[in-house]
């Protein structure tokens, strides 16, 4: 076992540096939303300037695009959920490359139609990706061929209302999050296999015996505390620190609520979090052990927190949109409100960081663009011909936008 650690630690530290040219998971190189050095348009329209190209995808999907080298990926399904699929759009022209159907299902299990069967992100490295669609079946396919390496259909919950929860890499481990109505799990898979590593039930005392408040559609995230990594995974209820080589727990945090999908963020030695649906925003000392619900939070908000967008933390301030358009900005050490404005709509995307502005897509495909200072300045609200369910993706100074009916790819001078 000591071996097997150390080769998946070994792997971990040599991963590729990723360039501006790639956005290979759900939010991005750093899964916090933040673009680099990018500077895409704060303007464009799909009457004149600025759009390159634009190209329908079929059916229905929520997944956001995920783009290394001249590849965007993103998957989608019948909206019956009996057919799944992964699409490899080239990144220069928007002509589809590959269209590959991964799974059939005969009797899929209910997903709400707020959700789609294809909500999780997939997450892409050199030479392979990796497309999930929760219980329905996890795949890895060859980049260049679309041919299917591995696929596992036999890890399974109850998700109630469709999948949520993205896949996200660990040097050689895929971690997936199985939240469901009646199993809350997450498990390990060795990414060149597919074979189970570890898996690790959620040890968590609910408070009601409805599994309907047991769900939660979170993707986790990896932070380095005290010199070794934690995965943070926000659960219903709770969000609860593992040791991302063996699921061990270390950490955890009650904050209650159900349906928790924000992706957790990190800085100023605190991470940030929301309750799901009871709107909770936490910030949390991340290097206790144990149960640290009693000692460890520093500050709490519930004024115009997000249940499904992720927040966005840039030095001294954090960002956030609620799912009824209101949008905050505040001081990241202390929780106080810096501005706060309401602009209608409704969202579900999570919002980016671009060359210090931020984007925000709602679900009528209206893009706000808001500079990044705890000032309140609009800088510009476009508007695209449909609804916004994904969140951006950004390669150089493109940005890449996903509607429930096309992918965009939108660049200045084009």
């Amino acid at each position: 076992m000591r071996i097997v650690l150390t080769l998946l630690l070994m792997s971990w530290l040599s991963l590729p540096a990723w360039s501006a040219e790639d956005w290979p998971q759900f939010r991005g190189p750093s899964g916090d939303g933040h673009a680099g050095n990018a500077k895409p348009p704060t303007q464009w329209s799909e009457k004149s300037a600025n759009i390159r190209w634009k190209t329908p995808i079929h059916d229905k999907g929520w997944s956001s695009p995920v783009i290394l080298g001249d590849q965007v990926w993103l998957t989608t399904a019948l909206a019956n959920g009996k057919t799944f699929f992964a699409v490899c759009v080239d990144k220069a022209t928007g002509k589809i490359i590959h269209d590959l159907p991964i799974f059939t299902e005969e009797n899929p299990a209910f997903c709400h139609a707020y959700n789609s069967y294809a909500t999780p992100t997939p997450v892409i490295e050199p030479g392979r990706i990796y497309v999930h669609f929760g219980s329905h079946g996890t795949a890895c396919l060859d980049t260049a061929t679309g041919k299917k390496l591995w696929e596992r259909r036999d890890i399974k919950c109850d998700h109630f209302r469709g999948p949520g929860s993205s896949p996200i890499l660990y040097g050689d481990l895929l971690i997936l999050t199985f939240d469901g109505f009646d199993v809350q799990f997450l498990v390990a898979l060795n990414k060149s296999t597919g074979e189970t590593v570890w898996k690790t039930n959620r040890d968590l005392r609910y408070s009601s015996s409805n599994g309907d408040l047991h769900k939660a559609y979170s993707t986790p995230s990896v932070f380095r505390i005290n010199g070794n990594d934690r995965l943070f995974s926000p659960a219903a209820e709770s969000t609860v620190a593992y040791d991302p080589l063996t699921g061990k727990e270390l950490w955890k945090v009650n904050h209650g609520g159900m349906n928790e999908a924000a992706k957790p963020v990190m800085g100023n030695g605190l991470v940030y979090l929301t309750s799901g649906h009871t709107a909770q925003l936490l910030a949390v000392r991340p290097n206790g052990e144990g149960d640290v619900t009693k000692s460890d939070i520093v500050w709490k908000s519930p004024k115009g927190v997000p249940t499904r967008p992720s927040l966005l933390l840039d030095g001294a301030y954090l960002y956030m949109v609620s799912d009824n358009g209101i949008a905050s900005c505040l001081d990241a050490k202390t929780g106080k409100q810096q501005w706060q404005e309401r602009l209608g709509g409704a969202f579900c995307a999570s919002p980016i960081l671009a060359n210090g502005n931020l984007y925000l897509c709602d679900e009528e495909g209206k893009i706000h663009v808001i500079a990044a200072k705890p000032e309140y300045e609009s800088l510009a609200v476009n508007k695209l011909a449909d609804g916004c369910m994904a969140s951006p993706a950004v390669s150089g100074n493109a940005l890449f936008i996903r509607t429930k009916t096309h992918l965009y790819r939108i660049e200045d001078g084009k």
